[in-house]
């Protein structure tokens, strides 16, 4: 029996400029849906989990497409709840070279943003689960998510059912203050944290001694962020993927995990970035579906690094790779060379 995993959070209509264009001078934008809990619940149903995403769409044909976009890759959409306004929209100017990409939000009034309580019966949703993932994100759209997102957590840790929370801190949405009030009450359910060093930092003021601007991660100093994490909130396990950036168009990216006891590190990828969203978002995939499939943590931090490195070479949010694809990457060279 396949596992059960349900992510909860937006997906929004993304529009980006084709060919690495500004969007100065774009006269036509490129139309991908993502988000987020959408992206790791894509990645999920890829590996074969019994993959769920909830969420609030509009009842129109934008948020039709919505749905469908997701529905077609094998999620299960049957809990996503209808009405409201409007879908989200975020504009993203893909960077290269010097150049760092660019995200424009235009998702306030959005469904989700506007849902209500009764939207969403966690009880039946949680019914069999056997992991819940969100983000940061989602109770940064309003303070009813916040409220919405809490009660989500409570019910699923009462339920037995394994929580994970990537802390993704978006300073568009809400102030490091805003973040910490709320983010330290959701983490009192959680059990798996994903947090790179700057979420760490914005959201809970802890550091790694890393400089994301300058491309210098500490990787030991990574691993107090980790034991801070755990003693603070009682977390089984602390991840984290680190992007050591060059320029906007490579990266060398690494990814770490701690139990609280062991402290492993994947290899080292030398990433030529075709499309950087949804990276973080394919390694809480690869982590959630490796732990459900009882992987090792060496196993696990491979294979996570592997996806998330593999995302970045495809265009839009989803992480379109196989099991069979990750691991081959994840137990073998990763020079790219043609397969014929």
């Amino acid at each position: 029996m396949s596992k059960k995993l349900v992510t909860f959070g937006e997906i929004m209509l993304r529009l980006t400029p084709p060919d690495n264009k500004r969007f100065v001078q774009a006269d036509s934008f490129n139309v991908i849906y993502g988000g987020g809990e959408a992206n790791v619940a894509v990645s999920a149903a890829n590996y074969g989990l019994d993959s769920y995403f909830v969420t609030k769409l509009p009842k129109n044909p934008i948020g039709r497409s919505a749905l469908n976009e997701v529905r077609r890759y094998g999620v299960n959409t049957n809990y996503i709840a209808r009405g409201g306004d409007r879908l989200g929209i975020y504009y993203c100017e893909s960077g290269a070279s010097q150049r760092g990409s660019n995200v424009i939000y235009d998702r306030a009034h959005s469904a989700i943003a506007e849902a209500d309580f009764h939207d969403f019966n966690w009880d039946e949703i949680f019914d069999d689960t056997d992991w819940f993932h969100v983000t940061g994100i989602t109770p940064a759209l309003s303070p009813r998510m916040s409220e919405i997102t809490i009660e989500a957590v409570k019910k699923a840790q009462e339920l037995g059912v394994k929580v994970s929370c990537d802390l993704n801190y978006r300073a568009k949405l809400w102030t490091q203050k805003e973040a910490r009030k709320v983010m330290t009450k959701v983490m009192q359910y959680v059990d798996v944290c994903i947090a790179n060093e700057e979420d760490a930092e914005m959201t809970f003021g802890i550091k790694s001694g890393s400089d994301v601007d300058s491309g210098e991660i500490n990787i030991e100093g990574y691993q107090d962020v980790a034991q801070q994490l755990i003693d603070k909130f009682d977390l089984e396990m602390v991840g984290s993927h680190l992007r050591i950036s060059h320029n906007a168009s490579l990266n060398d990216w690494i990814v770490v995990l701690y139990d609280g006891e062991k402290f492993v590190q994947s290899k080292e990828y030398n990433i030529h970035i075709v499309d950087r969203v949804g990276g973080g978002d394919s390694f809480a995939g690869a982590l959630i579906y490796a732990q459900l499939t009882d992987k090792s943590l060496q196993e696990t931090v491979e294979f996570g690094a592997a996806a998330s490195a593999l995302k970045q070479s495809i265009p839009g949010d989803f992480n379109h790779m196989s099991v069979e694809e990750v691991e081959a990457i994840a137990s073998g060279p990763a020079s790219g060379r043609v397969k014929r």
